[in-house]
């Protein structure tokens, strides 16, 4: 069967990924989507089965470090779009494992740009019809102080004054003009990918899009993460790890909603651009947790 696109996904049975996924296959029958993971303890299948069956389906056990066999996958499927999601995404698992960070995150992301490079290269068709896609991380920017107004409770409005949007905590919010500024080995990691990224459309013509996101929460994230590690917490009665006086601030995207924005900028975005994705939704760590306590408590029917 010829379709009219074919596009590599990489991550697609992760949390983000297997969202994209589903509504890439689900919202357009004439594009072939290659769902590439390595099911590592992130990944799982299970978060696709309402798709696995579809004709506009595949899916492909594969490293992205593995230069070969992304190069084999580009040839194979006749790849003309890449949306690259796979990733090491935990700040506390990069550091106490920084090189496994470094690996997946930026010599895997290498690896596929060199990969999609030399074979859209090889068509002599030159880049028309191409993109690379790379998803990417807020953390990049380092982290805004915290200077709330008073009076200001969650969950938190924003206000825009010459096309300015700020925080609720009194910053400015991150844009795509924000220096750099990682502060963890993941953090860094990523940054170092973004660069790669922007460094091939430069150096080769490469057509490139990166965006930058906030916090995802959603169905099918995996359990380390805040929301649904607290909710697993609670549930079994166990300690609720919170750092210091949880006085951290995040913002809060939901994962459909980022990838309705995938969707949007992989069709519509600017060769090139940067695009920063939030949900305009600041919580405080310590406002979360009482949030899902109460919620918790209130749906278990606990006193």
């Amino acid at each position: 069967m010829d379709f009219k696109r074919n596009i590599i996904v990489t991550g697609g049975a992760g949390f983000i990924g297997s969202h994209v996924v589903r509504l890439f296959v689900s919202k357009y029958p004439d594009y072939r989507i290659v769902n590439v993971d390595k099911l590592t303890y992130a990944g799982n299948l299970e978060n696709l089965r309402d798709v696995e069956q579809e004709p506009n389906y595949a899916f492909v056990r594969a490293d992205i470090c593995d230069y070969e066999r992304m190069s084999h996958l580009m040839r194979e499927y006749r790849a003309d779009g890449v949306i690259h999601l796979a990733a090491e995404s935990h700040v506390d698992r990069s550091i106490r494992d920084p090189f496994t960070f470094a690996r997946t995150n930026v010599l895997g992301t290498l690896a596929l740009l060199e990969a999609a490079r030399v074979y859209w290269e090889s068509r002599g068709e030159g880049y028309h019809g191409k993109l690379f896609y790379h998803i990417s991380t807020d953390e990049v920017y380092g982290a805004l102080e915290m200077t709330r107004p008073q009076g200001i409770e969650p969950p938190f409005s924003t206000s825009a004054s010459s096309g300015e949007h700020h925080s609720a905590y009194g910053e400015e919010f991150f844009s795509e003009t924000t220096r750099y500024n990682p502060h963890s080995p993941y953090s860094a990691s990523k940054a170092s990918s973004d660069h790669f990224v922007r460094a091939y459309h430069d150096t080769y013509g490469m057509p490139v899009i990166v965006t930058n996101c906030s916090n995802n929460y959603g169905p099918y994230q995996f359990p380390e993460k805040l929301i649904p590690l607290f909710i697993n917490n609670i549930r079994n009665r166990k300690p609720l790890p919170v750092y210091g006086k949880g006085e951290n601030v995040r913002d809060w995207l939901y994962v459909e909603d980022h990838a309705r924005a995938i969707d949007t900028i992989f069709h519509r975005g600017k060769v090139a651009e940067t695009y920063n994705i939030g949900g305009f939704n600041e919580w405080k760590n310590i406002d979360i947790v009482r949030v899902l306590i109460r919620t918790a408590d209130r749906l278990l029917g606990n006193p």
